[in-house]
């Protein structure tokens, strides 16, 4: 009886995974956001516990230089005094997912925020992973329903496209998102709410996320009072969720506000750990993250399931040439760009259509839709054209029959482009809004 035990005891013990021993170090010098130890080999992106008189905090470690380990706490920093004990952290690496996550709020580590208790899961990903073989996957070839009809009609979008949200600080990146949120024919909505305000967080859960809507979404919350290491987890946990939910096959609407935060976080760390600037005191460390980032989302394998990313990128004093919008708009597959001009005289969505682009969109409407959203952009762009001559009464009627079309067509346009926050807009509503719209406008 007591050989079987023995024999037992010993196959469960084979089964437990043994912990590599790594011995502990401690700390000689802390500077600005980083912390130097020694006399500890660890791994880069490996997580170790640093002895305070205060207790305990977790760090990461992201860089190494000779003998010196560079690590990155993941809260604040408080009581670490010189000499201060870091310990090697020897758990399971890696986000626990599941569908228990479907309904709850998380941080960038994948813990609960919404005090609802643990998450059961059903098993730990890696939060990188190799990039995919573009060849496996599934090209673009359905339009995606946002509830938006200025997007719908205008700035289609497809099932696995990845789209930018160009806009300044306040002129409704939020408000968009929540509406594309409750309007959206996905299977799965992740949010990722990274280094924005904390205040949102709550007033996206609560005001903007219906009960329905709140039952197939996760919301990954990083907020800007959090370390920049938990802000870049932030981003890269809600992109691992999505990739779970599209390996099941299903659809995913992926929204990220903001890209920029984001890069700002890697900035940080890599200017902490000694990475020289390059590009507007970006090092070039950013600029390999945020492809290796967005290549992550869209369209899976024949068996698999899809995501649909916005990004929203904040251009710095409404500067579209800001060196990260720059390089978002050269890896995204379109971009919407949010007006302050139309914001400010209370023009909502304030969705530019002449900036705004899907590159998509011919492969997944059809021609008559294609003709009739560049009409529709034809006249509005000329009447924008030439706004300064009819405010200021210097357009004589009848000079131009396009002008004076425009002048005609500028109020129906509008009102076509205005949609209500609470308001949900089909494609198919929107379509025929904009078919009823275009064929008032002749053929140009």
């Amino acid at each position: 009886m007591s050989s079987q035990l023995l024999d037992k005891i010993k196959n469960l013990k084979d089964q437990v995974p043994q912990a590599p021993i790594v011995a502990s170090g401690k700390l000689v010098r802390g500077i600005g956001l980083t912390l130097e130890a020694v006399g500890c080999q660890m791994p880069v992106g490996s997580q170790c516990l640093i002895q305070t008189i205060e207790g305990e905090i977790e760090a990461e470690v992201v860089g190494f230089a000779e003998n010196i380990t560079y690590l990155m706490p993941t809260e604040a920093v408080k009581g670490i005094v010189p000499g201060s004990r870091v310990q090697p952290l020897n758990r399971e690496q890696g986000l626990a997912v599941g569908m228990e996550l479907l309904g709850r709020v998380v941080d960038g580590n994948g813990q609960p925020l919404d005090g609802l208790g643990p998450i059961k899961a059903e098993k730990r990903v890696p939060l990188t992973r190799p990039p995919m073989n573009p060849l496996l996957r599934k090209p673009i070839k359905q339009p995606l329903d946002v509830g938006v009809r200025a997007i719908n009609s205008i700035v289609t979008v497809g099932l696995g496209q990845r789209m930018g949200l160009f806009a300044g600080s306040g002129v409704g990146k939020s408000v968009l998102m929540g509406m594309m949120t409750r309007g959206t024919s996905a299977d799965v909505v992740v949010v990722g709410l990274v280094g924005e305000r904390g205040r949102e967080v709550k007033e996206f859960i609560q005001d903007i996320l219906g009960e329905e809507e709140r039952a197939k979404s996760v919301v990954v919350a990083s907020p800007a009072d959090t370390s920049p290491l938990m802000r870049l987890k932030g981003c890269e946990t809600a992109v691992t969720i999505a990739e779970y939910f599209r390996d099941k096959g299903l659809n995913v609407l992926l929204l990220i506000d903001s890209l920029t935060r984001y890069a700002m976080a890697q900035r940080e760390i890599a200017l902490a750990v000694g990475e020289p600037p390059a590009t507007k005191g970006y090092p070039p460390s950013v600029f390999a993250r945020l492809p290796a980032l967005v290549e992550r989302a869209g369209n899976g394998s024949e068996n698999q399931g899809s995501i649909t990313a916005f990004y929203t990128v904040l251009t710095e004093g409404d500067d579209l040439q800001d060196p990260i919008a720059d390089a978002a708009r050269a890896i995204l597959d379109g971009h919407i760009v949010l007006s302050r001009q139309l914001a400010d005289s209370g023009h909502y969505p304030a969705i530019d259509i002449e900036a705004s682009i899907s590159r998509v969109m011919p492969m997944v409407v059809s021609e008559e839709h294609v003709q009739g959203a560049r009409r529709i952009r034809q006249v509005y762009s000329n009447y924008q054209r030439n706004r300064d001559l009819i405010s200021i009464g210097a357009y004589t009627k009848g000079t131009d029959p396009r002008v004076d079309l425009a002048i005609n067509a500028e109020p129906a346009i509008n009102a076509f482009l205005q949609q209500g926050m609470q308001q949900v807009i089909g494609f198919e509503d929107s379509t025929s809004d904009m078919t009823t719209l275009s064929s008032g406008l002749g053929k140009g």
